[in-house]
């Protein structure tokens, strides 16, 4: 995938493409099915190329920091996943208060026709831009028709529950990691670098992976029944380890404070993990979580935990 970060960087000759234009945060059903209706315009109009649109940072972040939702995608994984659903550029907007003041058709003009040149747009139904997010599908396909692009809107729609990051996120936060995988049409992962923790776990048996939650979507407090894949390079890198995995600060222990996500491969103590990239994913929810009266019946949760583990993974 081709990435530019900036209108600057968007070459003056580029072709005519099809354009998708979102914050596309966690790439679901919706997301993909829009990136699939617009390879389907390309392959329709004789173009060759499809070309996301997205932002960074999310426009809460900026127009309402406050209420700004924890991202379920970093741009990076954004993208990744953009290119797994089919698109072959991506222009990363980065998003400011000047921006956020564009009229829908000073943003229509400098980005879709000059910087773009699209021959069509293809948008979720309910997409919104431009100052007051004034602008709408209807008033892209009344530039379309000055500007000389075609406009389709997509319905988000999976039947009961309409596909969208805010769902996903409520699903996340609930603990629902099925609800949330039947929305994304893949388990939900998050990424992040191992870092060292007090080895507690290694001094009970379960050495973990621990990996902080930063200002990334993570699961409710609980266990969880998942795998751990190395990222990088190097030994076990790519391959997926059945894991038992703990979100949030540990509460049995006095002083522990910092929420986090903790890996325990199933039956592995020979893995050095520490300083690695790696992706843990979320199969299913184990149960909540407990603060116990010591350490006997941490252990004793534990094992049942693995337990518990092994046969949610083996369905």
């Amino acid at each position: 995938m081709r990435v530019w970060r900036s209108l600057e960087e968007v070459p003056a000759d580029l072709d005519a493409c099809v354009v998708t234009v979102g914050n596309f945060d966690g790439v679901h059903l919706g997301h993909q099915l829009v990136v699939r209706r617009a390879r389907a315009a390309a392959e329709r109009l004789g173009v060759e190329r499809v070309t996301v649109v997205t932002f960074d940072p999310h426009p809460f972040a900026v127009l309402r920091p406050d209420h700004a939702p924890q991202v379920l995608t970093g741009i990076d994984d954004r993208l990744r996943l953009l290119a797994e659903a089919g698109a072959d550029d991506a222009l990363v907007v980065p998003f400011t208060r000047e921006l956020a003041d564009w009229s829908p058709e000073e943003f229509t003009r400098r980005i879709l026709v000059d910087a773009l040149h699209a021959c069509a747009v293809v948008v979720g139904a309910n997409f919104r831009f431009g100052s007051r997010a004034a602008g709408d599908v209807a008033f892209l396909r009344e530039a379309g028709a000055r500007h000389g692009f075609e406009t389709e809107g997509v319905a988000l729609d999976g039947g009961p529950q309409v596909w969208s990051s805010t769902y996903v996120r409520q699903c996340v936060a609930a603990g629902d990691v099925t609800g949330a995988a039947e929305a994304l049409g893949r388990e939900y992962a998050v990424r992040g670098v191992v870092v060292s923790g007090d080895r507690r776990g290694r001094e009970l048996g379960y050495p973990t992976a621990n990996v902080p939650v930063g200002t990334g979507a993570a699961p409710a407090d609980g266990v969880y029944a998942g795998w751990l894949r190395v990222l990088d390079d190097g030994p076990d890198a790519g391959v997926p380890h059945p894991a038992a995995i703990s979100v949030g600060s540990n509460p049995t222990f006095a002083g522990e404070r910092e929420r986090r996500v903790e890996a325990y491969v199933l039956d592995r103590d020979d893995l050095e993990l520490y300083g690695r990239q790696v992706e843990v994913t979320f199969t299913a929810h184990v149960r909540g979580m407990t603060r116990f009266d010591g350490v006997e019946d941490l252990l004793t949760a534990m094992a049942t935990d693995v337990e518990n583990t092994r046969r949610a993974l083996a369905r």
